[in-house]
């Protein structure tokens, strides 16, 4: 009996130590994806501030002109497939509270095979965390930002569709 549970406590943390790297994996991914495009980036592009948006995602902490001061980022995992993440991989919580923004990975976040979706996930939710939440914004800044640094972006025209981007002001490279 001992040992079968000690069996299961092992099957636990491993599979939380494999999600835990498939967070750090979309993370390093959207890091150099960032680090590849950020010179053809400005200091702004689609409303984002670039030097914020990059602190965001490299340091988990930014100085923030939309939410004034500063920002920390909480990542946090979320076991249970209900509310925000019955629909979606990820969603950041907004506005901040108490100089933090929570950024909330959901069990379909750690999908195996994956690896694109995810960070594509961090690249866009990167965005609400540093200006918002308007959809076809994030969603424009990171395919500029895959475009940018591999020539190609993820295709999204259903999503695009979805969110009413067409009239948004947003376009996808």
């Amino acid at each position: 009996m001992i040992r079968l549970l000690l069996v299961a406590l092992s099957l636990c943390l491993c599979s939380a130590a494999l999600a835990q790297s498939a967070t750090e994996r979309a993370f390093d991914a959207a890091i150099a994806q960032t680090e590849a495009a950020l010179p053809q980036l400005g200091t702004e592009t689609f409303g984002v501030d670039v030097t914020a948006y990059r602190d965001a995602l490299s340091l988990r902490r930014f100085t923030s002109r939309q939410w004034g001061g500063e920002i920390t980022v909480a990542v946090v995992s979320e076991s249970r497939e209900s509310g925000s993440c019955a629909r979606y991989a990820a969603y950041v919580r907004l506005p901040p509270e108490r100089g933090a923004v929570r950024l909330v990975l959901c069990p379909q976040f750690s999908t195996p095979g994956a690896d694109d979706l995810r960070r594509l996930t961090i690249l866009h939710e990167m965005v609400h965390v540093v200006a918002g939440s308007n959809e076809c914004q994030a969603m424009a800044f990171a395919a500029r930002i895959e475009q940018l640094a591999t020539g190609s972006f993820t295709p999204v025209t259903r999503y695009w569709e979805a969110n009413g981007c067409a009239g948004s002001g947003y376009a996808l490279p």
